[in-house]
């Protein structure tokens, strides 16, 4: 497989969860420790992680660095980091707790001056852009608000100010166990053929990591199957 296994660790007060379509009220808190989850992780074979930090999503500034910071610390994996990066500030915050790449959706949407700022000093490599997606429009905001931009046009306009890694998140499947939007990924990348397109959302089986795979996708990004018991660590390691 040429496909990028990478777990997520969401958090909210410090704790590794995961909501169901983004909806804080299906909340389920999966372990106390992400450093814990993390060695985990990274003892069966995985490089990178992809940590959200939710209650940084929700409260528009990042909240919880410091587990980031223990994670980077403990473990050797390449980290990508999101939610709540909305200034300078949390930005710098976020690549001294450990970060290697940064992930921005909101403020891409909302502040696209800062971003495209981002992108020029820091370069594609490090910065990502986060493309989530509810019925063809990008969602802003912890996913709480659909912006008026549509999905192909913003990724677009983002390409062409340097971005080559985008991880797109279908909404309407994140946490539902159902199957990622493999048609919407490949309709994304028969577009733009280049693109480090990275999946997100939907992932139950080893299948869907197949899929994915075939259709060209460089990296997946799931949690839930994996805290469900659906696919094992195990099986990610036969993969690797």
């Amino acid at each position: 497989m040429n496909i990028e296994i990478i777990p997520a660790i969401d958090i909210i007060d410090g704790k590794c969860v995961r909501l169901s379509q983004g909806d804080y009220d299906q909340k389920k808190v999966y372990n106390e420790s992400p450093v814990e989850v993390a060695r985990q992780m990274e003892d069966a074979g995985i490089r990178r992680l992809h940590v959200v930090d939710l209650d940084g999503a929700a409260s528009h500034h990042i909240v919880n660095y410091r587990v980031l910071e223990q994670i980077a610390t403990r473990t050797r994996l390449v980290i990508d980091f999101g939610g709540g990066v909305k200034s300078d500030e949390d930005l710098r915050i976020a690549f001294e707790s450990g970060a290697q790449m940064v992930t921005g959706g909101s403020i891409a949407v909302q502040q696209p001056d800062t971003f495209g700022r981002w992108i020029e000093k820091y370069g594609s490599e490090r910065i990502i852009l986060g493309a989530d997606v509810k019925e063809g429009k990008i969602a802003v905001n912890g996913w709480k608000e659909e912006s008026a931009f549509d999905l192909l046009p913003f990724i677009e306009n983002y390409i062409n100010k340097g971005i080559t890694q985008v991880i797109c998140t279908d909404i309407s499947r994140d946490g539902m166990l159902q199957g990622p939007a493999t048609e919407l990924y490949r309709e994304i990348l028969a577009r733009f053929p280049d693109l480090k397109l990275i999946a997100s959302g939907g992932v139950s089986r080893m299948d869907d990591l197949i899929a994915l795979d075939e259709a060209g996708l460089s990296g997946v990004i799931f949690g839930k199957a994996l805290y469900e018991g659906r696919i094992s660590l195990e099986e990610i390691k036969s993969l690797l």
